[in-house]
């Protein structure tokens, strides 16, 4: 073991982590904003409730993740000085704009709305939660338009002096065909995860507390929860075609390792099953669907898909000697776990709606057992997408360009970056704990009570502090 495989290491395991929060911040803040505008549209007051109630926990996983992200950005400096140096100029720009624009937006009207109840105009209290739920995906853009740039570089020119790479073209890098898809892609896996919380707190909420006064609004929450994991699965799987397709085109090593295909083939068959031997270089068993993966690949049920074993002889001669062959079982089970996890969750939510057809109360131990596991679901789902999507692009840390084993800082030794992993472990594990607690705590609590507080004449409200208002 050296720094480099520490390096990996440590931003492997703080990505995925911060990535378990991302997810449901972009989701939950669409719905939520949803929510307040049904109350506001229908005076209803169970919308209202279930406003504050999924707000709170949205904003709890919000500061969470806005904790974990900060180490990304330090991660860069640390341990990959060397592949900032070579990106900086392309990062810079959609970054920049992130932070400065998206994230001004996110946490100025999230501000806004936390002590805005009461205080702003109806109407202008519910346009912060929009406005901070546009920047919040704004944000996801602004990202996903820099990873994409290491998987399909583009608007750019090496610098033969420097050896760094530099922006000619940034509409180029905004509008890079992968990022296109992978922003509505990971928007519907978010809304994947979101809408699975939503039903999993108020199933639970349903089952155990049948006698609750705020049944009505947790039956509603169930449903349009439901409703949502449906829709966002569907989506999931249309914008995952596509961009099996995209990858296909621009990383078809990446494609190759999804499957195991070591040998070019036309048609190509996708793969239910396949056993290799323990280092993946060649297939021993394989259940396959014929016609299946050039369709996904290619569009076309006789397209042709590259083997590994070919394009790695390709790879070979345009880059020189070496292994551009990713871990075969990591790229491969992920992809399969990535689609799996994501449709049991679907599956439970047709489950949720079935038992409550007809006005119906769901009884039933085993839907809530299945509804509390429901959110952990898509959230695997999503962490073993970026897995696949980060692992199936090695060896290079952008595409042809650089390769990861020259991206890592080259003065930082493997004791200081296993102290810092070992360190960034612990802290994250402590957050793990923290965030759980939390979101059980608030969670059990149930919806608030609307009823309001006696009020104190003797004081003057411009004299009353500001106050969290839930």
């Amino acid at each position: 073991m050296d720094a480099l495989d520490v390096a990996r290491w440590q931003f492997g395991v703080t990505t995925v982590y911060h990535f378990l929060f991302v997810p449901l911040t972009i989701g939950l803040s669409v719905l939520v904003a949803i929510l307040q505008t049904l109350w506001h549209r229908t005076g209803d007051e169970r919308y209202l409730k279930l406003t504050k109630f999924y707000g709170k926990l949205f904003l709890i996983n919000f500061a969470m993740g806005v904790v974990t992200g900060i180490v990304q950005e330090f991660q860069f400096g640390m341990n990959w000085s060397d592949y900032s140096r070579f990106v900086g100029d392309i990062f810079g720009a959609p970054l920049a704009i992130e932070a400065l624009v998206a994230f001004f937006l996110e946490s100025t009207f999230i501000g806004l709305w936390i002590f805005g109840w009461d205080r702003l105009p109806k109407r202008a209290h519910l346009a912060s939660i929009w406005v901070a739920a546009i920047g919040t995906n704004l944000s996801a853009y602004f990202i996903l338009a820099a990873n994409s740039f290491m998987q399909n570089p583009v608007g750019y020119r090496i610098n033969p002096d420097t050896g760094r790479a530099e922006l000619t073209d940034f509409p180029a890098v905004l509008t890079n065909k992968v990022a296109l898809i992978t922003f509505p892609h990971t928007l519907a896996g978010s809304f994947l995860v979101a809408g699975s919380l939503i039903v999993a707190v108020g199933l639970w909420h349903v089952i155990r507390n049948r006698d609750s006064a705020d049944t009505g609004a947790y039956r509603f929450a169930t449903k349009f929860g439901s409703w949502v994991v449906l829709v966002s699965s569907a989506l999931v799987l249309f914008t995952g075609d596509i961009q099996g397709k995209i990858m296909t085109e621009v990383q078809p090593m990446k494609m190759a390792a999804a499957e195991g295909l070591y040998t070019t083939e036309s048609p190509a068959s996708f793969s239910v099953l396949t056993v290799g031997s323990l280092d993946g270089s060649r297939e021993v068993f394989a259940i396959k669907i014929p016609y299946l993966l050039s369709y996904l690949g290619t569009g076309d049920p006789n397209g042709t898909v590259h083997g590994i074993d070919d394009l790695q002889a390709q790879y070979a001669s345009q880059y020189g000697a070496g292994s551009y062959t990713p871990i075969i079982p990591v790229t491969y089970w992920s992809f399969r776990f990535m689609i799996t996890f994501g449709m049991a969750a679907a599956a439970i939510a047709l489950l949720v709606l079935w038992s409550q057809r007809k006005g119906r109360t769901p009884t039933s131990r085993w839907l809530l057992r299945a509804g509390l596991v429901m959110p952990v679901l898509p959230l695997l789902a999503n962490s073993f997408g970026w897995i696949f999507t980060e692992m199936g692009r090695q060896p290079w840390i952008v595409f042809g360009e650089m390769l990861t084993r020259n991206g890592v800082s080259r003065s930082v030794s493997l004791t200081e970056v296993l102290t810092s992993f070992t360190a960034f472990t612990l802290i994250y594990a402590t957050l793990a704990v923290i965030e759980f607690k939390l979101l059980v705590r608030y969670a059990r609590a149930g919806v608030p009570d609307l009823t309001p507080a006696p009020v104190d004449d003797t004081t003057d409200d411009a004299e009353r502090p500001l106050a969290f208002a839930y």
